[in-house]
């Protein structure tokens, strides 16, 4: 169910020319273990400028949207979409931020049901984990940095100390405890 999505899905965001990464708990399974997931996370290297562009690929898909789209996207740079025949939630996540065209120039490819699919890499992954922060998304990191030993560290905590001097909110500590904690 989830392969084939994910191969429709990337091979789509491909054919349309929208740069994009698979994040979230279906990143976690190519870097980590597998575990429960319910969604498919997308973050697509576009604004709300494309919407169109995103609501025909939505189209294609067979996927639904969940909100209003007009009124939904430009406020939240979100499209919730699912799959009607499965129940498969997919939200694209809308972002050209200079973190996310960086983090989708450094993305990592796995064949998924016949197609070269770009996930998050390791690094990256690790940081949106971390900015999140609920404990599923903490105990995700602990295992990706267990299965992960060749993470480059110095790219993940620039950015969280980015992240967190922005957010006032110590994601540099909060790695580093992680990490700590995954250490034998």
């Amino acid at each position: 169910m989830f392969a084939e999505l994910i191969a429709r899905l990337g091979s789509a965001l491909t054919a349309a020319d929208i740069p994009y990464m698979i994040i979230g708990g279906q990143a976690v399974l190519v870097h980590g273990e597998p575990r429960l997931t319910k969604d498919i996370d997308v973050t697509v290297g576009v604004g709300p400028e494309r919407l169109d562009d995103l609501l025909a690929l939505v189209g294609k898909l067979g996927l639904e949207p969940l909100v209003d789209p007009a009124e939904f996207v430009p406020a939240t740079f979100v499209l919730p979409s699912a799959d009607p025949a499965t129940g498969i939630r997919v939200d694209m996540i809308l972002s050209h931020s200079p973190y996310e065209q960086i983090a989708i120039a450094r993305v990592v490819f796995r064949t998924v049901g016949g197609e070269a699919v770009a996930f998050a890499s390791v690094e990256d992954l690790l940081i949106h984990k971390i900015v999140s922060g609920r404990p599923r998304d903490l105990e995700d990191v602990r295992v990706v940095l267990i299965k992960n030993p060749g993470v480059q560290h110095d790219y993940v905590e620039r950015w969280l100390r980015d992240f967190g001097d922005a957010l006032s909110e110590p994601l540099l500590d909060r790695y580093r405890t992680v990490l700590r904690s995954s250490q034998p």
